[in-house]
């Protein structure tokens, strides 16, 4: 069995805990790898590293920092299918889901090439006699990412490549579940000519994260998980000085009003909610239609749509819709949900408990649910799933749809499907939700905008990638100059007015 490593100061590092968790083939329910769990002082001695490392990269020019970011992008397009493959084999994605989750960090990198530019401070020239001012933005330092299973990829590259194009050392604590990719970035990190020990990666769980939030060293953690986890990371790292960024759990939903394209709707409903098995934050899990005409007819488009859908092992070619969970405790946690939404009155119209995949009975797969008449008192509705369910909560009135996404607790997306750009044009403008698509139902921002949602979905002012995280990772010095020209004037003992 295959026993993985940390990547500490520009190589692979057996862990010194002792400490083990097994990294599953999602699609046959074999361990295929082990991860070693970091202590607190594996944890704290990598850090101390970064910190050595972190001098001479913070005052490496903004420039030569960019031209490390394209070579990696170059390394990253050379070595997609090998990045797609090892993704998949670990988490369970369809290849070109993989493809797509290298991608969308890809881009975030291209972005972040563009450092010089988003690095310049301001000037104020003549502020005063003989008086300039000006800005600087300066790196944190050591900074830390914990990221999550479903995007092994983009959410690592959307956390390390802003915080290492700011200068910057970043210690990057992936998922256990699936940590081989984020180990091959910082193999491509190390070609691409970032030095050793600017980017650490240290594999570990709760005691590795405890050791993150607690290390004085470390400026700043951005996080990516379950709101209770995002929560506690949040407070605990807040109390102890740092600057702090937390995405948490969704619950999404997306109104379909009675003018809306039909079928345009319902493929997006299958391709949000059931892509990638439902474990992404901005899968469409909940379909709001306006009018029983309108449900009835979104519900009798879907059911075909649903029954087609091909699910398989990532080796089951380009046309496999979605695999396997990540592991058996994700597979227990939604059939669980789906027994608690029947016995709470919800009408399951299409029942994917029984599914069973020929030669990989073993497997993490889950048939993809379709609930209808589900009622905001449903576990089913309260809690994220993060799998391959869709539920339909039918309103009488836009006001009501536009209610039932305000009043969840949960803001990260949302979505409404109309041809009215006047009801579009208020949705958008009065829902208390971060990211909002209009006839687009995963609207999930390009790189050069920010990615974050509202209340229970993100905690802390600034988001990821984006302008945003320019400024998260930096901090600014202003500093007021006075060169003195002429007369030598004595000292002063008040502030001196403005001409």
């Amino acid at each position: 069995m295959q026993e993985l490593t940390h990547w500490i100061d520009g190589k692979h590092v057996k862990g010194a805990s002792g400490r083990f968790s097994d990294v599953y083939n999602p699609a046959t329910g074999e361990v295929q790898a082990r991860t070693p769990l970091a202590n607190k002082a594996e944890l704290d001695a990598a850090v101390e590293s970064a910190a050595q490392a972190q001098v001479k990269w913070g005052a490496t020019n903004p420039q030569r920092r960019a031209r490390v970011l394209m070579k990696f992008v170059t390394l990253l397009n050379r070595d997609m299918d090998k990045l797609a493959e090892a993704l998949s084999r670990e988490h369970g994605k369809t290849i070109p889901d993989a493809k797509g989750d290298v991608q969308r960090g890809l881009e975030v990198i291209e972005f972040c090439i563009g450092a010089p530019h988003l690095l310049k401070g301001e000037f104020t020239d003549g502020a005063g006699p003989g008086i300039d001012m000006y800005s600087m933005r300066q790196p944190l330092g050591v900074v830390a990412g914990i990221t999550p299973f479903n995007f092994p990829a983009m959410i690592p590259m959307w956390k390390m490549g802003p915080a290492l194009a700011c200068g910057n050392a970043f210690i990057l604590k992936p998922s256990e579940r699936d940590p081989s990719v984020p180990l091959m970035l910082a193999e491509l990190m190390q070609e691409a000519g970032l030095p050793d020990g600017v980017l650490q990666v240290v594999n570990g769980d709760k005691e590795s994260v405890d050791a993150i939030l607690d290390n004085e060293v470390i400026q700043a953690i951005g996080f990516v998980g379950s709101t209770p986890i995002a929560e506690y990371i949040y407070g605990r790292g807040c109390a102890n000085g740092k600057r702090v960024q937390c995405f948490g759990g969704a619950k999404n939903h997306m109104i379909v009003m009675p003018d809306a394209d039909m079928d345009q709707a319902a493929d997006a409903l299958v391709g949000a909610g059931y892509g990638a098995a439902g474990e992404r934050c901005m899968a469409i899990s909940v379909a709001v239609p306006v009018g029983e005409k309108t449900a009835d007819k979104l519900i009798e488009k879907l059911i075909p749509r649903i029954e087609k859908l091909k699910i398989a092992p990532y080796t089951g070619g380009d046309d496999v819709d979605y695999g396997p969970l990540v592991t058996p405790q994700a597979k227990e946690k939604v059939l669980g949900l789906v027994e608690s939404g029947i016995k709470q009155g919800a009408e399951l119209v299409v029942d994917g408990r029984d599914f069973q995949l020929q030669g990989y009975e073993d497997g993490f797969f889950v048939g993809p649910h379709l609930f209808d008449r589900v009622t905001p008192d449903m576990d089913i509705y309260k809690e994220e799933i993060f799998g391959p369910v869709l539920s339909q909560v039918r309103t009488d009135s836009y006001e009501e749809a536009l209610s039932l996404a305000m009043d969840n607790e949960y803001g990260n997306g949302t979505a409404i499907f109309t041809r009215d750009g006047d009801t579009a044009r208020d949705f958008a403008h009065r829902v208390n939700i971060g990211m909002v698509g209009v006839n687009v139902p995963i609207p999930v921002p390009l790189a050069y905008h920010s990615f974050g949602g509202w209340k229970k979905s993100g905690f802390g002012d600034l988001n990821q990638h984006g302008p945003d995280s320019f400024k998260f990772y930096t901090r600014t010095k202003t500093v007021t100059a006075r060169w003195p020209s002429g007369l030598k004037e004595g000292g002063e003992f008040h502030f001196k007015q403005m001409d």
